[in-house]
């Protein structure tokens, strides 16, 4: 049949409205079964492929999907379990209201990763982990969408970035408090030769050790609120914070872990202990301690920083997050948003300490 397959050319073949065809696609509960089996037999035979859902959506004024740009690449969704599981929250709420999730990985080059925001067609977008100085932030608080950020930046830096628009929401945690609450732990067991493994410090590659001096100036607010949570309880101890090797790589994998580990644990004197701020980052600090003949945790204590599956696993100590329920409020605090209710205050979840395997007292040797 020439031309364009419209509902009206299935309609005319047919012999019904268009707007019967319309409902076999839109509103099937209006329709028998057999009627709509008969509507989607005719368009399949006829080439018609749907309706246009973004077109559908415009017209409603919602896409029915939510945007969530984060600064790393697309794989890191599937492969970082603490992110596995914010995005099963966020996933399985949206899912309950009928809304999609659209991953918007911001680790292309700058004017690809901008557009990538300006053009998604989505109703809201959740902000992730952006640095300080991001310029991702601003561009995506210039769309007039509600907007959630995660973790960072912190809510006094998004009044600043938002100027005269609407300030986003806030959901994350006290990663100063939480951090405090680690290093205390091992100070109490008599660490007071103490490493940290930490991913990145600002958008450039961070690599090697950090001095002292650098450490309080990292743009990832994450980053910084740690390392402040962390001397917060080693100068509180005695503990000289220029002591405290700090080590740093460009992100939170196994792999960083490993090789940052191990330029903190090759100083002298070694720590008998370590800091990591990602489990995986603990994962791969285990694994430089066995390569250097050192056993968990009677040579070396370690704690890990979110809870995630495989901490469970390993028998790590670590502050647990509730990844899940981060998710999920972000998502609750969206719709309600899109819904037209106004932006709540920043809600902090909660951080607790959980003891494992992996720390111990401090050794007698060495």
């Amino acid at each position: 049949m020439p031309g364009a397959i419209t509902l009206q050319t299935i309609a005319t073949e047919l012999g019904c409205s268009a707007k019967t065809v319309s409902n076999a696609y839109n509103r099937p509960d209006q329709l028998s079964a057999v009627t709509r089996e008969r509507v989607l037999h005719v368009a399949a035979r006829l080439g018609y492929p749907g309706p246009d859902p973004v077109a559908a959506g415009l017209r409603r004024g919602r896409v029915s999907a939510i945007g969530f740009a984060y600064p790393n690449r697309l794989p890191y969704a599937f492969s970082d379990p603490f992110m596995s599981d914010m995005l099963a929250g966020v996933g399985g709420t949206l899912e309950q209201s009928g809304t999609g999730l659209l991953l918007i990985p911001a680790s292309a080059a700058p004017d690809r990763a901008a557009a990538s925001i300006t053009g998604a067609v989505i109703d809201a977008l959740i902000v992730g982990s952006l640095a300080d100085d991001d310029p991702l932030l601003a561009i995506a608080l210039g769309r007039p969408l509600p907007t959630v950020v995660i973790d960072e930046p912190y809510p006094d830096r998004l009044v600043v970035v938002a100027g005269d628009r609407p300030v986003p929401a806030y959901v994350g945690i006290d990663d100063r408090a939480a951090a405090r609450s680690a290093a205390q732990h091992l100070i109490e067991l008599g660490h007071q030769r103490i490493g940290i493994v930490s991913f990145g410090l600002h958008r450039a590659s961070t690599d090697g050790l950090i001095p002292a001096a650098d450490r309080a100036a990292a743009t990832f607010a994450v980053t910084r609120q740690r390392l402040l949570g962390y001397r917060d309880a080693t100068d509180a101890a005695g503990i000289a914070w220029s002591s405290v090797g700090v080590a740093a790589g460009p992100s939170s994998t196994v792999r960083d872990g490993f090789q940052r580990a191990g330029r903190v644990l090759d100083r002298e004197p070694r720590p008998t202990a370590l800091l990591c701020l990602s489990d995986a980052l603990a994962e791969g600090a285990i694994k430089a301690a066995a390569l250097r003949g050192l056993t968990v945790p009677d040579d070396l204590s370690v704690v890990g920083f979110d809870d995630a599956a495989p901490a469970r696993v390993l028998g790590l100590t670590t502050v647990a997050q509730p990844g899940f329920d981060k998710g999920a409020t972000t998502a609750q605090i969206l719709l309600a948003l899109i819904a037209g209710q106004a932006s709540p205050e920043p809600r902090w979840l909660p951080t607790e300490l959980v003891v494992r395997a992996s720390s111990g007292p401090a050794p007698s040797h060495g």
